[in-house]
């Protein structure tokens, strides 16, 4: 495996004609996607603010990407780009009650913190993390907001957790592993430890607002218990964040940097009050919706280009 890679295993390889991503996609857009836009009455979209949706697949559609459900070959090309921005939620009680129980964090609270940990033991370098946590880390300070970053074995799980209590937005930029058996043991990966999902679950977070997860595998639901979509992603959300970015499946450096530094750069543009310095994530599923498409629109629409931009996702408000 290539270093650069943050995940445990390769991607496929296209193949000429339309592969079998291409047909994953096509059949997701015209068996299942499709026709469920098509019941709501939501058409293709001229307009620049496109309606959301969200997304809460079960079983074995968990694993797979309805975000990107489309055809992007030949000349009748369109997806679920065009017509809504998507979210996933792991069950619908998530979502209502979230919307039911949304309360502003405090103020105090607000701001980003990040980490990288480009040289976890036991893990392959992901030596971009530092590039892309710095670049964020520039922005953010550009525009006021209140930010702070620990890099490599400066951080420890337990000052984690005590910047997660203290900030209302995270961004960890590392490995992550998903524990099958003991899913409450799926785990962040730190030079110095590793910080397990069963810890965060149990802390007061009740300032919790944003959580980009750019690491790996962080949305992958356990295949015996994926009708409850125990996963990373959910896991943050059950500890409290409104909303969580996370990857399906394993993502190359330079992808994630780009996409993570885009979505933060739209972010803080379009802050509802940008004079205030305060950060929230209210428009995280925009703005990665916008980062995702910037990336592919900068790649060909073959097999590999695809499976550069498919695995983010969005869960949440």
């Amino acid at each position: 495996m290539e270093p650069s890679v943050r995940g445990i295993r390769s991607a496929p390889k296209g193949k000429c004609g339309e592969g079998p991503v291409h047909r994953v996609l096509r059949g997701l857009w015209e068996e299942v996607v499709k026709p469920i836009l098509d019941t709501l009455g939501v058409d293709q979209a001229s307009e620049k603010v496109l309606p959301r949706v969200w997304w809460c697949p079960t079983g074995p559609l968990s694993f797979l990407p309805l975000h990107a459900a489309g055809i992007y070959q030949g000349s009748n090309r369109e997806s679920v780009f065009d017509y809504v921005v998507s979210s996933y939620t792991p069950t619908v009680t998530a979502i209502t009650d979230r919307v039911k129980n949304c309360q502003s964090f405090d103020a105090k609270a607000s701001g980003l913190f990040l980490t990288s940990q480009p040289n976890a033991p036991g893990a392959s370098p992901i030596p971009g993390t530092t590039k892309e946590v710095q670049a964020i880390f520039s922005r953010a300070k550009e525009s006021g907001v209140r930010v702070h970053k620990l890099e490599g074995d400066a951080m420890t799980a337990g000052e984690c957790l005590e910047h997660m209590q203290n900030f209302s937005s995270i961004h960890l930029a590392c490995h992550a592993s998903q524990n099958t058996a003991e899913p409450l043991q799926s785990r962040f990966l730190f030079y110095q430890d590793s910080l397990e999902l069963r810890t965060i679950l149990q802390s007061n977070l009740k300032n919790a607002d944003l959580a980009f997860l750019s690491a790996c595998q962080t949305s992958t639901g356990q295949e015996k218990l994926s009708d409850e979509a125990v996963h990373l992603a959910a896991g943050m959300l059950a500890a409290g964040y409104r909303r969580v970015v996370a990857t399906m499946w394993s993502i190359g450096d330079k992808p994630a940097q780009e996409v993570a530094t885009t979505f933060y750069d739209y972010l803080l543009t379009h802050q509802n009050d940008p004079s205030a310095a305060r950060f929230d994530g209210t428009l995280s599923a925009v703005a990665l919706h916008y980062a995702t498409q910037q990336l592919r629109f900068s790649l060909d629409n073959s097999e590999d280009a695809l499976l550069t931009w498919i695995p983010f996702v969005h869960f949440g408000l």
